[in-house]
Parts: structure tokens; sequence; C-alpha cells
């Protein structure tokens, strides 16, 4: 038993030997690997970490699957990782460092990682990138301390030095330098992104020694430095010639004068000089400008006006006011900002004159004036002719009359006498010639010739022409023998060739304010105005003037001179040179200034001096707002209108803004006695009835105020500059006179006033002049209506100061239609004329006339009915009986007439008011002329549409026969 037992053991113990490796070794290779789950392990996991934090943000997530228990970092590529693995409940893991990093050290960590089992397997291994992000950490340092640097004065510099810095932070974002600043403000320099510092103008020694600036530098995330100091030291450069001459002279209008060069010096620096003489001289360039220099953009004819020429003088250019010959229009300008130009192409272009604008034919004193800008043109034959003015035959003849050209850089004036001004065989002076460099220098000039012969003088610019040897040359001809049939053409621009039938011998140029003034000359002082510069150059004050020294100017004031012994003085006397600009609104723009000097020393040495160039720059005006204001509607009665009505009883014309300089010394009289408008134009639309509407203007004190009016049947047209109180009181005193009242309801005139020839324009201001109709006295009517068989009661009157009427009565008929009764109009009625009852009708029985109307026409519509019934019953079919035929045939057993009422009224008063209408009639006829609303009335006349042409004087005068109306009450069909 022993035996068997142990037998036993031993083979249960073999088994268990050989059975338990087995299952061992089964559970051991049944265990899942752990894997991390990525979708590109060769691309691995991504992460980044800033230097101020320690959790890694990891793309994508670390995830493993299996019984994970942790994560290990495997194989570092470069060294050091210091990270660490933290497996969340999730089963997500999170990567952190285990210190805050450095990117200015390290940038970027490489590793790999496993994920590991509980049992102690390990999945494959996941490379993972890690990027430290910079933080801007660190400010930029300048790589100096500070900076110095010497510069020569009066010039400018490229750069002057270079400053530079640098920052420790490891990426371009914050490590980079993207900006240099100058902290100190108002310093003439400047510095780039790259750290060049340069002066922006001259640097002076007298003005400042050095310059310290603090620069500051800026990294790309715009962290500051610490700034530092750099110093620029001016080294004195002595040069000869004018100092602190300012490039740029800002000049505003209405300022009034303005000092040019209030620092100016004059330099000799080391040379041993004894001054001798010196000359300095400055130049205004203004020939950009206008007619040369800024004027004023009145109408040539505002400007004589202002300047006190003759009111008789002719202007022969405005384009708007004469025919242009062959349909070539001249160019010209319309002068908004500065003067009106006409330009002349030399071929084409030419304006004739009618003889209604001026009598062709001059008297023997007269004075021709324009502005003219000429230049000759190249290989241009010395005997072509370009005329300004001529009068020549008009047909089968050339003879030139007289003319006004330019020759071979020659201004002539040709004046050949008629064959009825003295003997035919004596020479006298037909032709002037004035060799003047002016006509050829392209530039404006004003010319005028006065003649009153034989002594003829010519104005240039304002200023005499004093004869000189043989210049003018004069050059004798014979007069202009008899002709039969033949007149002048007078041109501007050419010369008319008769016999050619053309115009030849143009102007290549430019013209502006062409005028004849016939029968008397032209005064010295009105031709110095016109060509007055409202621009110049002022001159300094005349006790600044020292011994030995002298000051000069021309007639423009636009060149001075100042010449002498004395530097101080000179020095003195340009510090006082201004400029000034009286115009309110000046043509904004630069003007060059041109100054300069020459120095003889003592012993005859010449120094020389470089030429100092500046400009001023006029800056653009506020414009003015021309605000017309008054009461828009004024009523007016009828007995108003006839006598005559102020059109603007309280017009108000203001202009804003006021003048500056006028407003400072008179600020209570600014806006109405010192501002001017030029232009005023009242519209009336529809246009006026000259039968019966006239418009007057105050002539005499238009006369006083020297302003010109044209009154036509569209309005009145006011023209030439004066002051606006003076234009208030003249458009105030405008009167509109209507014989005819009651043929309006309103009359309205548009008002638009201009200052500068339109350039400004002020609000469309409506006038409107009502008419205050009379109320016709109220009328009460009653009447009685009764059956057709009674008699007919006569009208009862009722007043409007009676007791309250009766209602009227009125039958309804079987047709549905509402007969108005028969009325008796107020007794006052027929006492007027025909206009009177007309108007009375019309205002005070607009009710009872609309009920006639309705009845006349209900009764209309009832008849036409009754009439088609009738022409379907006449053509009823053959085969009818005659029974039918009699049952739709008229029934007139009971048909009544009705006499009107009104009818028997008139024979009843045939005698009076017959004669009273007839009397009213010839009354009307005699005061026609004088016809209104208040004498117009209407006979009221119930007449058919097919009545004669003249029912009612019938009716008058014929008789009251009584007139039949249909009774239709008892009317059967």
């Amino acid at each position: 038993m022993s035996y068997k037992t142990s037998s036993s053991v031993v083979v249960a113990a073999a088994f268990i030997a050989l059975f338990v490796p087995f299952v061992s070794c089964f559970t051991a290779s049944d265990e899942i690997l752990p894997k991390l789950v990525i979708d590109d392990k060769l691309s691995g996991y991504h992460g980044l970490v800033k230097e101020n934090e320690t959790l890694v943000e990891v793309v994508p997530e670390i995830y493993a699957i299996g019984d994970v228990c942790n994560f290990n970092i495997v194989n570092k590529h470069h060294g050091e990782a210091p990270f660490e693995i933290i497996l969340r409940p999730n089963g997500y893991a999170e990567l952190r460092a285990r210190k805050t990093l450095n990117c200015e050290k390290r940038k970027t960590y490489k590793f790999e990682i496993a994920a590991v089992s509980c049992s102690g397997l390990i999945s494959d291994n996941v490379t993972v990138h890690i990027t430290v992000v910079d933080i801007n950490e660190y400010a930029p340092l300048f790589l100096d301390a500070s900076y110095v640097k010497d510069v020569d004065e009066g010039q400018l510099y490229e750069e002057i030095i270079r400053v530079e810095a640098t920052d420790r932070d490891c990426t371009p974002r914050f490590g980079d330098i993207c900006k240099y600043d100058i902290l100190n403000d108002d310093q003439p320099f400047t510095i780039n992104n790259e750290g060049s510092i340069r002066n922006t103008e001259p640097l002076d020694y007298d003005r400042s020694h050095n310059y310290i600036l603090s620069v500051v530098a800026y990294d790309c995330g715009m962290k500051q430095s610490a700034p530092v100091m750099v110093t620029i030291k001016v080294n004195r450069i002595c040069k000869l010639g004018w100092k602190s001459i300012p490039e740029e002279i800002d000049y505003y209008p209405t300022s009034g004068r303005k000092d040019l060069f209030p620092n100016a010096q004059l330099r000799l620096c080391d040379d041993p000089c004894h001054v001798k003489n010196v000359n300095a001289k400055l130049t205004l360039a203004t020939s950009h400008i206008g007619k040369g220099c800024d004027r004023d953009t009145y109408s040539v004819q505002s400007q004589r006006k202002l300047c006190g020429a003759s009111e008789e003088s002719v202007e022969l250019l405005p384009a708007n006011h004469v025919p242009l010959s062959a349909g070539n229009a001249i160019k010209h300008d319309e002068g908004r900002e500065s003067d009106q130009m006409y330009e002349f192409d030399g071929s084409s272009t030419a304006v004739a004159i009618p003889n209604d604008v001026l009598d062709h034919g001059l008297s023997s004193a007269f004075t021709i004036s324009t502005w003219m800008k000429h230049k000759p043109m190249p290989h241009q034959d010395k005997h072509v002719k370009e005329h300004i003015l001529c009068s020549a035959d008009d047909h089968k003849m050339n003879r030139h009359h007289y003319a006004w050209f330019v020759r071979n850089c020659r201004l002539i004036l040709l004046l050949r006498r008629d064959f009825s001004q003295g003997d035919l065989n004596i020479f006298r002076p037909a032709e002037w010639r004035w060799k003047i460099p002016q006509v050829c220098d392209n530039e404006w000039h004003h010319y005028a010739v006065s003649v009153q012969f034989p002594n003829v003088q010519l104005y240039i610019d304002g200023v005499l022409f004093k004869s000189e040897n043989k210049n003018p040359e004069v050059i004798d001809d014979w007069p202009l023998h008899p002709t039969k049939g033949i007149n002048t053409t007078l041109t501007v621009g050419a010369c008319w060739q008769g016999s050619e039938n053309k115009m030849k011998h143009h102007l290549r140029g430019y013209l502006a304010g062409l005028s004849v003034l016939l029968h008397q000359l032209e005064k010295p002082e009105v031709l110095a105005c016109l060509h007055k510069c409202k621009e110049s150059l002022e001159v300094p004050a005349m006790e600044l003037l020292e011994p030995g020294m002298e000051l000069l100017t021309n007639s423009e004031l636009t060149e001075l001179s100042i010449e002498g012994d004395n530097k101080t003085n000179l020095e003195v006397l340009v510090r006082k040179i201004g400029y000034s600009n009286s115009r309110d609104y000046p043509t904004p723009g630069r003007r060059n200034l041109h100054l300069t000097t020459s120095l003889i020393c003592e012993g005859g040495r010449e120094v020389k001096m470089p030429p100092a160039e500046s400009y001023i720059m006029v800056h653009r005006p506020q414009q003015p707002n021309i605000i017309i204001n008054g009461t828009n509607t004024v009523p007016r009665e009828y007995h108003e209108f006839r006598q005559g009505v102020q059109v603007f009883p309280d017009l108000a014309i203001s202009i804003e803004p006021e003048s500056y300089d006028y407003e400072s010394k008179n600020p209570e009289l600014t806006n109405v006695l010192e501002r001017r408008v030029d232009s005023c134009i009242i519209s009336v639309y529809p246009s006026l009835n000259p039968d019966h509407e006239t418009l007057t203007i105050p002539a005499d004190m238009l006369a006083k105020f020297g302003i010109s009016a044209k009154v036509s049947k569209d309005g009145v047209a006011f023209n030439n500059a004066d002051i606006v109180f003076h234009y208030q009181e003249a458009l105030r005193d405008v009167h509109y006179t209507n014989f005819k009242p009651a043929y309006y309801l309103n009359r309205q005139f548009k008002l638009v006033c201009s200052e500068m020839n339109g350039r400004f324009l002020s609000n469309e201001y409506i006038q409107t002049l009502t008419v205050v109709h009379p109320k016709s006295p109220t009328i009460v009517y009653t009447t009685t209506t009764t059956l057709p068989t009674t008699a007919l009661p006569a009208a009862s009157l009722v007043e409007e100061n009676d007791a309250e009427p009766k209602p009227a009565h009125a039958q309804v008929v079987q047709h549905s239609v509402e007969a108005k009764q028969a009325q008796t109009i107020f007794g006052n009625y027929l006492d007027g004329s025909i206009d009177e009852r007309a108007q009375a009708i019309v205002t005070g029985g607009g009710h009872a006339v609309t009920i006639i109307i309705v009845v006349c026409v209900g009764f209309l519509v009832l008849m036409i009915t009754l009439g088609i019934v009738r022409i379907k019953a006449a053509h009823q079919k053959a085969s009818q009986d005659e029974v039918q035929d009699t049952e739709m045939a008229w029934d007139d057993s009971a048909l009544n007439i009705t006499i009107n009422p009104m009818e028997q009224l008139e024979c009843d008063g045939s005698g009076a008011a017959g004669g009273a209408l007839s009397a009213g009639k010839h009354r009307h006829a005699e005061n026609e002329d004088d016809s209104s609303d208040d004498n117009m009335s209407y006979d009221y006349d119930d007449s058919s549409d097919d009545g004669g042409g003249n029912e009612e004087d019938d009716g008058l005068h014929r008789g009251c026969a009584p007139r039949l109306e249909w009774d239709h009450s008892t009317m059967s069909i």
C-alpha cells in the first residue's frame, strides 16, 4: 500500500513539474504589449514650452493602449532632457519640464518616449521634438554708452552719425531691433530705422553750438531701451554772403505787411575788406500770376470805376458781348482766381466790333488802352503785322483807316486822315512807331495811347513813355481819297481785307481789358491805377536811411535796390523790407524772391557774393459767404400794386467772414460799409407783361453810386463794384407796378449777387409778392317753387343782415332729377359792370353755380337717354304691329310748360337793368386800359352750347322774350 502511494506521489509530482511551466508559458504569451497611439510615428510628437512655464503643449496628445502604468524617456539624442511624463487618470499623459528653460541657452530638445505596462512590457519608441518659446525678457542695449560727432554749419548731411543697439532675446521677434527714435522735440534732426541720424535743415553756429539728443531703440516687440546720449557739435564755417535768409515765408490773406528777412546778416568772414561801395537788389517774381501780378478780379468796367475812369469808355473784349467772326471763338480765362484774359492764336481767332458797340470813326481826341502779352515767333518775317485793333474797308478795297499793331517788336499806331479832314495835298503825321522791349518780352504789360492830334502819347504800365531820338519814328502820309458806298469793318486780333473778303494779319498773343474812350483823354492817374498791383514789396522807413545810402524801386514795387557805403545800414534796411497783398482774396501760390549783392573794397577789389534765394507762399484765403435775407412773402392790395410796391422792402445783404483789417478798426461798420459786391441780378419768371407790368429802378441813386443797371422783361441786372450798403439801398428802392393785379395770385422775384466778377456767389433769395384779392359781400338767396299749374310768385330777397333765410324747396319728379328752382340774385348784381358781376359770381356764388351746373348736366343726360329710346323705337322691325309702335310713342297730352322766373324778372326790369348794363359796358370800354378784376363781372347765361355767338347782347337789346323749359312732371313714355 505504501509502495503504491509513493508511486502515485512520484507520478503526480512529475506531472506537476511538467504542467506548471507549460501553464506559465501560456499566460505570459497571452498578455498585450502597450502601444502609443499616433498617426505618424516618423513625424513623432511636437511640443512648445515657454521660457517662464514648465507645461509642454504636445501635438498630438500622448496616449497609449494596453495596461500602461508609466511612460519613460528612453533615448536622449542631445544629452540632457530635463522633462518628465506624468500619466493622468484618463489615460493621457502630459509632458512637463523639470525646471524653467532658457531659450537663449538652448532653443530645442529631441528625445524618444515609450509606454511601460504594469508587468514591465515596453512599447515601441516615438520621437518627441520640443521647442522653447521665447518671451521678451530683455530690452535692447546700445553698443556704446554715448556718441559724439562734429559737423560744419550750413550743410545738409545724408548721415551725421549711426547708432546701434542689440537685444539678447533668442528669436527675431524679440531679439531684432526694429526702430530708433529721438526723444527730444523741435530738433532739426531725424533718425531712420537703421539708426542713421541726419539734419533736416542747415545748422547755424550762432543759433546753437551743439545739440544733445536722447535716442532710444525698440525691438520688434516694441520693448524700449534705455536712452543713449548723442552729442552733435556745430563748427563755425564762414561763408561770404547773406545769412539767416529763410527758404520759405508763409503769408496769410488780410494779414497786412510781413517782414521778409528780420534776421538777415551779410557775412564777409575774415576777408580784410574796407567797404567802399555795397549794392543789394531784391526782386519779387510775380509774372506768372494773372497779368503780371495779383490784381482784383473785378470786371474791367468795375476796375475802371474803382480807379475813377470815364464811364464813356467802351470795352471791346467781353466775349459774351461781342459777336465773333466766322464762328472762331477766342479762348478766354473767366478770371475766377485772377483777371479775364483772351488768347489769339495768330491764324483764325478775331473779333468783329459792330458799329452800335463802338463808332468806327475815331474823334480828334481819344484813348485806346489794353493789356497785352506777346512774344516773337522764331524765324518770323520782320514785316509781318499782328493787329491789336484795325478799321479797314468792308469791301472792294483794303485801305486801313486806323490800326494799332505789332511789327518787328515795334508798337505801331496808324491814323489815316479822311478826305474831309483837310487838304488832300498836304502830308501829315499818319504813323507812330515805338521801339520798346516790353512788346516782345512775353510778359504782361499795360499799354495806352492818348491822341489829341497832332499830339500822341504812349503810356507803358501806367508810366508815360519819354520820347527819344527817332523813338517814336513818325511817318507822314496823304489823307484817304473819297469813295462811295464803302463802309468800314472794325476788328480785334486781325484786320479785315475787303478785296479778299477775309481776315489777315492775325495777332498771336494775349489781350485783356481792350477799351476805347472817344472825345476825351483818359487821365494819367487812372492809367496808373489800372496797372497798380495789389501785391508789392514794402520799402523800409526813410528815417532808417543813413547818409551816403540810397534806396530805389520800380513803379510796380517788385524791385528794390539799396546802394551806399555802409554795410551795417544795408543790413538794417534789408531786415525791414516787407511784403503785402491788399487783396482780400489773393491768388494763392508761390512768389520767388531773388537777392543779389555786390561789394567793392577800397582799392577797387570786388568781393563776389552768392545770391540768396527764397520764396513767399501765399495761402488760399477763406472764401466769403454772401448771404441775402429778408421777408420772403409780402402781401399787397390792388391799389398798392397799381401805385407800385417795393420788391425787397427789408432786404439785408451780409458777407462772412469779415475783412480782418477793417474789422479790427471798425467792428461795427465792417459788413455793410467795407465789403463790396459787383453784381446783383433780379430775375422774373415768367417774364413781365409790358402791357401792364413794369419794374422801376432808382436812377438818381444809381448814378450817384456809379452802379449801372439794365432793365428788361426778364428782370434787372446791376453791375459795377460798390460797397454792400449802396447795393442794399438800391435794391430796396426797386418797385414793381401792375395795373391788372387780379390776373395773378402772386409774383416771384429771384435775387443773386456776386463778388469778384462771379468768383463768389450769394444764395438764391426768392421774394414773393402776394396779391390780396378783395372779398365780395355774402349773398343769400331764397325762392319758392310751386306746382307747374300754379302761378309763379315773385322771388323774395334776403340780405346778409336779415333774419335766418328759409330753406329753398324743390320738387322731385319721377325721373329722379332734382330740378333747380329759378333764382333772383341780389339787386346790386346788376348795378356794376360785367367785370364786377363776374368777380362776384366767382368769389361769392361759387356754391350756387356748382348746383346749377350739376342740375343742368343731369337734365342733359336725361334728355339724351330719352332721345336714344325714341330712336330705337323708330327703327323697330316692320313686322311689328301699329299698336306696339303707338305704345312706344311719346304721350304729350299732359305736357306742361314752365316759364323761367329769371327771364320774367329780366323782362320786368329790362328798362332799368338793361340800361345799367349798357352804361356799365360803356364805362368799361372807356376804362379798358385800367381794367382789373375789380371792374370785371360775368353775366351768367343758361343758354345751351348751340346758341349764337352774342346771345348776351341779344337778350339785353332785343327785349326779354320768355324762354321755355320742359316740365317733366307728367311726362310718360
